[in-house]
C-alpha cells in the first residue's frame, strides 16, 4: 500500500542513466558476456539519462520541505542485483537518494509498483509501461530528449487529457465517428464527469504535494489538450468534480502542442499519441503513455 504523505515515482535503470552501449552488449553478445561488461566496469558511473534531471528535481522536493521521503524515486531494473551494482555505484556518484531496487532478472517490473506504493513508472521500455497501464497504474516511455534542453526553475509537468488524465471513452468516439460526432457527444454528457485516466491517482497526489507550499510552491500542472470549445466544458466540469485544480489549462483545438510546452517550460510532458510526444521531444523531456487499443 502506499505510504501516507509521500509521493513514489518508479524508474527504470535505463531511463535514469544511458546504458545505451551496455545494451548493445546485451543485444549483440547475450547475457554472459553483459554480466562481465557490467562487472568490470561497476565503479565507473554512468551518465545521466533522459529522466535523470526530472528525477533530480524531484528529490530536491525534499530539501526543500525538509522531509527526507515526501518524495521517494525507487528503482525498477530488469538487471540482476550482481549487474546492478553499477547502478547502485552511480547512484551514488551522482548523489541521489534513492534507497529502494527490485532487480528482477528479466521480469516484469511492474509486479513491485503496487507493494512499494509506486504512483508512477518511467521507463524506457514500451512494453513494460503497457503491462503497467494495463494493470490500472500510471506509466510513461521516456523518449530520448534533446541534449541542448536545460530545465528551468520549478517542476511543471504537463499532461494530456484524453487516455492520459481521463479514459479514452471520449477519444474511442473520435477515433471511429470522427469529430463531429466527438464534439456533439461531449456538449451532450457536459454535465456528465469523465472516468478517470491512468494519472489521475498521480495528478492527485502532485495536488497534495503542492498543498503542503503555501507560498511560492515550486511544482506546476499543466493541462494541454487538442480539444477545444465546446469539448471543454466536461474536462472543467470533471476536474472540478474531481476537485482537482490544475495550474494552467490550454486548449488548442488540434494546434501543435510543442510550441505551447515550451512557453510553459515543462519538465515533461505526457500523452498517449505517439506523434505529439515525438513532436515534443525534440525540445523537452516526453513520455509515451502507451495505450493499447483494439
Amino acid at each position: 500500500m502506499p505510504a501516507a504523505g509521500k509521493l513514489v515515482i518508479g524508474i527504470s535503470s535505463s531511463a535514469l542513466f544511458d546504458l545505451k552501449e551496455s545494451d548493445r552488449v546485451f543485444r549483440e553478445d547475450g547475457l554472459k558476456t553483459y554480466t562481465k561488461y557490467q562487472r568490470a566496469r561497476e565503479d565507473d558511473p554512468l551518465a545521466p539519462g533522459d529522466a535523470f534531471p526530472l528525477v533530480r528535481k524531484l528529490l530536491h522536493i525534499n530539501d526543500i520541505l525538509e522531509q527526507p521521503e515526501r518524495v521517494e524515486v525507487i528503482l525498477l531494473s530488469r538487471n540482476t542485483a550482481d549487474t546492478g551494482l553499477r547502478i547502485f555505484n552511480s547512484i551514488e556518484h551522482h548523489d541521489l537518494t534513492i534507497l529502494r531496487a527490485a532487480f528482477t532478472g528479466g521480469s516484469a517490473p511492474y509486479r513491485y509498483m503496487r507493494p512499494f506504493g509506486c504512483h508512477l513508472f518511467l521507463s524506457t521500455n514500451p512494453s513494460d509501461v503497457s503491462e503497467v497501464l494495463a494493470n490500472s497504474m500510471a506509466a510513461a516511455s521516456i523518449l530520448p530528449s534533446p541534449p541542448e534542453f536545460q530545465p528551468g526553475e520549478g517542476l511543471h509537468f504537463a499532461f494530456d487529457g484524453d487516455a492520459v488524465i481521463f479514459s479514452d471513452e471520449a477519444e474511442k468516439i473520435y477515433l471511429q465517428d470522427g469529430l463531429t460526432a466527438f464534439a456533439t457527444s461531449e456538449r451532450e454528457s457536459a454535465d456528465e464527469p469523465l472516468t478517470g485516466g491512468p494519472f489521475k491517482p498521480f495528478l492527485f497526489e502532485l495536488q497534495r504535494l503542492q498543498s503542503e507550499f503555501p507560498n511560492d510552491c515550486p511544482i506546476r500542472t499543466a493541462l494541454v489538450t487538442a480539444r477545444a470549445a465546446p469539448a471543454h466544458a466536461r474536462v472543467i466540469k470533471t476536474l472540478r468534480a474531481w476537485n482537482i485544480r490544475l495550474d494552467e489549462s490550454l486548449f488548442l483545438g488540434g494546434m501543435n502542442k510543442t510550441e505551447f510546452l515550451q512557453a510553459y517550460g515543462a519538465d515533461v510532458f505526457f500523452d498517449d499519441q505517439a506523434e505529439h510526444c515525438r513532436l515534443a521531444s525534440e525540445f523537452i523531456p516526453a513520455g509515451h503513455v502507451v495505450v493499447e487499443r483494439t
